[in-house]
């Protein structure tokens, strides 16, 4: 698999501020790659350096093999982009603001694929007026607009930020969808979105790339293994964290342990059982991206 997009050692300052320092990764095509900081970590910069709307001060960004340049629009015809808040002409419908966008760009055969847009978000029976949609809404036919082109990358800019947790959902829905036709990039703060639906990513802080790789090898790499025991009672619970040197939540206790779950059980299952010690529940809890996300930037 090629990869659609790469960043090799860019560089992006304002002023004395080093807004992205020796910043280099990859995306494969037919991935969805989420990238995740904390705001103000650079993301946004990243995304605007892709689309020749900023100048790096160092680096080489590739687009399909071919150079971002600055204030060149090249690369951005096979690149859809949704920014964190989509500006429309609000008296517009979806269709005629839809139309207005694939004549702006010379989209063939405009009206067979602002249906299939307009279909493919969920907007096709829509006929009000843009000014009375909801944000969710307004981010759907936002994507609507960048897939007019038919991109190959499709860039979102925390997409989600300030969506509720069903629209949050609905979203999400709709870009895991469009895996088979498009590769994804998309910026977040939610870390749990990233879980949701992306195969790779990218954790950035303080302008640097600390991790990237697919989720299965950043649980692998940074995620503790834990399991979490729970018990009748705050007292049972307790002597357990007391004996196995666990942390206790009220009722349970999370233990982290190296290996494989079922011999170390065995063992814990032992020390319970001469403590005189009966948990109502055992589990083995994978590391959430969150939990991964504050290993990384420790290190």
């Amino acid at each position: 698999m090629s990869d659609i997009l790469t960043l090799e050692h860019v560089q992006k300052s304002f002023g004395t501020k080093h807004v992205l320092q020796d910043l280099s990764f990859s995306i494969p095509r037919g991935s969805i790659f989420g990238f995740v900081g904390e705001n103000g970590s650079g993301k946004t910069t990243t995304m605007r350096l892709i689309l020749g709307l900023e100048k790096a001060d160092a680096g080489t960004i590739l687009v399909n093999g071919d150079t971002v340049k600055f204030g060149e629009t090249k690369t951005n015809r096979i690149t859809g982009y949704l920014p964190d808040v989509p500006a429309f002409y609000d008296y517009m419908t979806p269709a005629e603001y839809l139309r207005l966008c694939a004549d702006i760009a010379a989209v063939p055969n405009p009206t067979e694929k602002i249906d299939q847009m307009l279909q493919l978000v969920g907007l096709k029976n829509d006929k009000h007026r843009i000014h009375g949609f909801s944000r969710g809404m307004r981010q759907r036919l936002g994507i609507a607009q960048a897939l007019l082109n038919d991109p190959q990358l499709l860039i979102c800019d925390e997409p989600t930020s300030a969506l509720d947790p069903a629209g949050r959902a609905e979203f999400l829905d709709l870009l895991f969808s469009l895996k088979d036709r498009v590769t994804v990039l998309f910026s977040t703060h939610i870390l749990s979105d990233v879980e949701r639906i992306s195969d790779r990513a990218g954790i950035l802080h303080d302008g640097r790339l600390q991790a990237c790789d697919t989720l299965s090898n950043l649980h692998a790499a940074y995620g503790q293994k834990q399991a979490i025991i729970t018990f009748a009672t705050t007292a049972e619970a307790q002597k357990c964290a007391e004996l196995l040197q666990g942390t206790q939540h009220e009722e349970t206790v999370s233990l982290t342990y190296q290996g494989e779950y079922a011999p170390m059980m065995q063992n814990v299952l032992q020390q319970l059982v001469a403590a005189n010690l009966t948990p109502v529940n055992l589990r083995k809890a994978d590391p959430t991206l969150d939990q991964i996300f504050m290993e990384v930037i420790k290190k």
